[in-house]
């Protein structure tokens, strides 16, 4: 059974940074695409970040690029978040998902292909 569990979330500040991890189990972690995705109050929700684990590859949003970081752990089966210079719209709940690849369409707030989701994790970037 596939299972993926975020954590890292809270209450910080604009300007300011937060880890998330999403410990996966449950499939060939090395094999796969693990992605991270919001989604805001009101809002639908949007792709953030990827990578595919069998050669690292990461890919972004446009909204932020050059300050969120996917990465990953092999060893501990677990990828991460980092977020850097938080924003308020920043704010919502941060989800991972897995799938055994992604597509990624130009300008697409999506990527496509996750089969398995997490119960995400709430990010609140306070003003």
């Amino acid at each position: 059974e596939v299972q993926l569990v975020e954590s890292g979330g809270g209450l910080v500040q604009a300007g300011g940074s937060l880890r998330l991890s999403c410990a996966a189990s449950g499939f060939q972690f090395d094999s796969y695409a693990i992605a991270w995705f919001r989604q805001a109050p009101g809002k639908e929700r949007e792709g953030v970040g990827c990578v595919t684990m069998h050669d690292g590859s990461t890919y972004y949003a446009d909204s932020v690029k050059g300050r969120f970081t996917v990465s990953s752990d092999n060893a501990k089966n677990t990828v991460y978040l980092q977020m850097n210079s938080l924003k308020p719209e920043d704010t919502a709940v941060y989800y991972c998902a897995a799938g055994p690849g992604v597509v990624i369409l130009p300008r697409a707030p999506w990527f496509y292909g996750m089969d398995d989701w997490g119960t995400g994790t709430l990010v609140t970037v306070s003003s």
